[in-house]
């Protein structure tokens, strides 16, 4: 397992518009960071180093949804830890939207009410696309889609620390 130093790393960082039922960074004003190749870790690995940090707890190892979603409960950590797919954040119909290819050893940091969803797994042999999603300590993450229903949960993101 190894760690880039934070010099050697091209950072990607976002600020996108609330669109529709989607809030985005509209709220908090926290942008979406991609740090790109910023390890070389297996998902035990990682899960490991990041409980060992502390201030994130490693909930799961999977790809990504589909559908566009957000939290509203919690900002987000992502670490791909094996193959490469093409993400969309902030809708993918929202005319500023951000696509971008990810791969293994990107860690993602995406902001309570940004929208996310996987556009396509790119082909990387038999290594399918996975990450390990984690999230701050004492927080539970719920699953938002933009819908008028949801406009108290979306409030809420604002007192989030």
């Amino acid at each position: 397992m190894s760690f880039k130093t934070p010099s050697e790393i091209q950072v990607t960082s976002r600020q996108i518009p609330k669109w529709e039922g989607i809030p985005n960074t509209s709220i908090q004003s926290k942008p979406l960071m991609i740090y790109h190749k910023a390890f070389s870790a297996s998902p035990n690995q990682l899960t490991a180093h990041l409980e060992e940090v502390g201030e994130v707890t490693p909930q799961w190892v999977y790809s990504m949804y589909s559908q566009t979603h957000f939290h509203s409960t919690t900002h987000e950590v992502l670490g791909v830890v094996s193959g490469r797919a093409r993400l969309c954040f902030g809708g993918e119909d929202n005319p500023d939207r951000f696509e971008t290819d990810v791969e293994k050893g990107d860690l993602i940091i995406v902001p309570a009410g940004v929208g996310h969803r996987l556009l396509d797994e790119l082909d990387t042999g038999e290594e399918r696309f996975k990450m390990v999603g984690a999230y701050p300590k004492q927080k539970q993450w719920d699953m938002c889609y933009g819908q008028s229903r949801e406009e108290d949960k979306v409030k809420a993101i604002k007192d989030l620390g």
